[in-house]
């Protein structure tokens, strides 16, 4: 059954205080996880290559600090 982001939006706010709970530690623990398959699916495609080059650059230009 797939359902509409309104009807989501309604359920998701008649949700009880506890079910409420439940659903954003679901949630949270679901967007990390889109974010990690999305961070490794750019590095794997080559879109972060420049991003890190530019960041050995500037390192190697003495442009960088400790943390």
């Amino acid at each position: 059954m797939v359902i509409s982001v309104k009807e989501l939006e309604e359920s998701v706010a008649n949700l009880p205080p506890e079910q409420l709970k439940e659903f954003r530690s679901w949630y949270e623990e679901f967007d990390i996880d889109a974010w990690d398959r999305q961070i490794e699916n750019d590095a794997l495609a080559g879109k972060l290559d420049s991003l890190a080059e530019a960041a050995i650059a500037d390192h190697q230009a003495g442009q960088s600090s400790k943390l």
